[in-house]
């Protein structure tokens, strides 16, 4: 919802669990439920830019109006729900093939078409194989001046300069290679190389009755 022409395609899991008619049910339950929480949300944010445009001194809340007015012009394309049986690898694939049609649509997708300077694959190559490689920890975070030191050692890419490659890490933190949260001022001087070890972790810490479960141990 905060990023600018975000597509988002909802995914329901647990088919074996369902009946078909089910399956049909709830896919439409699930739908509905997502129309309502978008029509929702432009309700909220048109009334919290009326009610600072119409304060006494709107002038002291131009910061929160504008942060709004971003949010309000940012679009959210849904798209159909995909409903996989997940101990079916089939299913697994059709979900995938999915995936694959809708990244390819450029109307979905205008940066689809984008030619990228060959210095960006270079990078992205060379990351693969310092991820991989037997000296990066298993958690794959490196500090983004020692992975520009250890890329500058590259042939191809000595004369490359932080600018960018924080463009390049911007390009695959969006296509998923990498994990770089530039915008948290704390993060900003890290790079997850290994963005599955984040999941892992996250899968840890959030969790479905999570404080259920922490006060079950006695």
């Amino acid at each position: 919802m905060r990023v600018p022409n975000s597509v988002v395609l909802p995914v329901g899991t647990h088919v074996d669990c369902c009946r078909e008619e089910e399956v049909e049910e709830k896919r439409r339950d699930i739908m509905a439920k997502i129309t309502a929480m978008l029509a929702e949300r432009k309700s909220n944010l048109a009334h919290f830019i009326n009610n600072l445009e119409g304060s006494e001194e709107p002038e002291f809340y131009m910061d929160q109006w504008e942060r709004l007015k971003e949010m309000e012009n940012c679009t959210l394309t849904i798209l159909k729900l995909v409903a996989v049986n997940c101990m079916d690898h089939r299913d697994i694939k059709k979900l995938e093939d999915t995936i694959l049609e809708h990244v390819k649509n450029e109307e979905l997708f205008p940066e689809v078409v984008r030619v990228l300077p060959p210095v960006y694959r270079q990078v992205e190559v060379a990351i693969v194989d310092i991820a991989q490689s037997e000296e990066m920890a298993d958690h794959g975070m490196m500090d983004l001046q020692y992975l520009l030191s250890k890329l500058s050692q590259c042939e191809h890419l000595a004369n490359l300069g932080r600018e960018l490659l924080q463009d390049i890490l911007r390009y695959l933190h969006r296509i998923g290679l990498v994990v770089w949260y530039e915008e948290i001022k704390h993060l900003e001087s890290t790079v997850f190389l290994q963005p599955t070890f984040l999941i892992t972790m996250f899968k840890l810490l959030v969790r479905y009755r999570l404080v259920q479960q922490l006060e079950s141990i006695s």
